[in-house]
């Protein structure tokens, strides 16, 4: 094994941290988790076909590969719903997810079930995943700075932000400009990976703490209106 093949394993290791993390925590159904739980799971075993350890026919890696390619963005955009504070605008995103996947029907219809298809497909996504990345990461800033909570959701923001664009960065080199020095490329990948999976896992663990907080707050709210409310309904009818 050389060192190339070491750091792309310690690498695909990584992306089981969120994983990991979402399991240990009980967030697989918890609002838009499943989504980025699909996500990481299809990114790892594509990642360690990659790596060769499981003998399988290539065309099978090379068709997975495409399928990973087309399901990248849909998957991500769909978890970062959950970053929307406003329903009307959560809704627009939802909308965009089968927007997306229509677009790569279509591709898919005109170009076939290939690697040009799932490159063509995968730009915008990801130029798009960026974007709202971009937003929520200014707006969750903020509020973890000035106001000093929800730093779980600004590391998870941070992560994808990081995550992202990188991405961009080489999809551009890899795919549009085509740079011979395509190990080097991997490598930027790998690290990307890595970093953007353990903070990723971070913000998730972050975050599962602010939610029960909050989920025991609303339960104590809930009881002590049981209690004085019904008190007050009482003496109001004696």
């Amino acid at each position: 094994m050389t060192w190339f093949n070491v750091v792309g394993l310690i690498s695909t290791i990584a992306l089981l941290a969120p994983v990991i993390t979402i399991f240990a925590l009980r967030l697989a159904w918890y609002k838009s988790f499943p989504a980025l739980l699909a996500y990481y799971i299809v990114v790892f075993c594509y990642n360690m076909l990659t790596q060769e350890f499981l003998d399988l026919h290539s065309n099978f890696i090379y068709y997975f590969g495409v399928l990973n390619n087309f399901l990248d963005a849909p998957l991500m955009l769909a978890f970062m719903t959950y970053f929307s504070q406003t329903a009307p605008f959560r809704k627009r995103m939802v909308l965009a997810v089968p927007a997306l996947l229509l677009f790569d029907i279509i591709i898919i219809a005109f170009n076939g079930f290939n690697i040009d298809s799932a490159t063509l497909a995968l730009g915008p996504g990801i130029v798009l995943v960026m974007g709202f990345a971009i937003l929520f990461f200014i707006r969750q800033a903020k509020l973890t700075i000035i106001h000093q909570k929800a730093l779980g959701k600004a590391c998870m923001v941070a992560a994808l932000l990081f995550a992202y664009g990188g991405y961009v960065f080489i999809y551009i080199v890899y795919y549009v400009l085509r740079t011979p020095h395509k190990a080097d490329t991997y490598l930027v990948y790998f690290f990307i990976t890595f970093c953007s999976s353990i903070i990723l896992a971070t913000g998730i663990y972050l975050e599962k703490r602010r939610v029960n907080v909050l989920a025991e707050i609303k339960t104590t709210r809930k009881e002590l209106k049981m209690v004085y409310g019904g008190s007050d309904r009482k003496a109001a009818t004696s």
